[in-house]
């Protein structure tokens, strides 16, 4: 069960999260690989749907893929060598010492960051890797950038959660507990339809933040001026990833 105190933004929604949250690159993964001490065990922290889990899949011999949230982890993809658990990530339930590497995508922001370093320490290791990222919002044409950046900025923007503020901000105050590891520069692009788009803003927990408070979605107040910006077809979208990388001691 998740701990208390656990944040939970998506576990409502989980189904369109597992749907319409963009994938990872895959050179990110295999960067990842290539810097880990072994290619045995891998952990996904806070997996969510499982996208970076899945990945990893690909490059380690057991995967094993926690969240807090139930919902998310019954969403999650199959994988034959994924193991998914519902743990937090400050207490996962995986032996010492047994994980090359460890990986958080999309979510430090939302944890007891202290006590989850401390269980990174005592589960990764020696030589073992951690690495954490998250990104903002997507880049694309100046005119659908306009009607996305009104609705997260003017629309939905008080009910972002405060600790959204660490993305914001690039991850800069995220300081890893071990040696930095510096990493090439990644980022996510994706051909997305204008209602591609339209089902990932509805995952944002601002977006259901506002619905929460307010009893309709105000993803349908901009739904016309997005169409329009968009036009017909796909448009590619751009997510730079704010990367931090770590090795434990060895």
């Amino acid at each position: 069960m998740p701990e208390a105190g656990f944040k939970d933004h998506f576990s409502a929604h989980a189904d369109a999260y597992a749907r319409y949250r963009p994938d990872y690159p895959p050179a990110l993964f295999a960067w990842l690989a290539e810097i880990a001490p072994a290619r045995g065990r891998a952990w996904d922290c806070a997996t969510g749907s499982g996208q970076a889990a899945v990945a990893l899949a690909e490059h380690f011999t057991e995967v094993v893929a926690t969240d807090a949230s139930e919902k998310q982890v019954r969403s999650a993809f199959p994988h034959p060598r994924i193991t998914y658990r519902v743990a937090p990530a400050e207490d996962s339930g995986i032996e010492a010492a047994s994980v090359d590497l460890i990986t958080v995508a999309q979510a430090v922001h939302w944890f007891d960051i202290p006590a989850f370093y401390r269980e990174a320490e005592r589960v990764l290791k020696p030589g073992g890797v951690l690495a954490v990222w998250a990104y903002a919002v997507f880049a694309s044409t100046p005119e659908i950038d306009r009607v996305v950046d009104h609705l997260y900025r003017d629309v939905v923007g008080p009910y972002w959660p405060p600790d959204r503020g660490m993305i914001e901000r690039g991850y800069d105050e995220v300081v890893l507990p071990f040696e930095p590891v510096a990493p090439p520069p990644f980022a996510m692009e994706k051909p997305w339809t204008a209602n591609d788009a339209i089902g990932y803003l509805g995952t944002w927990s601002a977006t259901r933040g506002f619905i929460e408070a307010h009893g309709y979605d105000p993803v349908a107040t901009v739904r016309d001026e997005l169409v329009r910006a968009w036009g017909d077809g796909a448009v590619t979208v751009r997510w730079p990833l704010y990367l931090k990388v770590a090795r434990k001691a060895g």
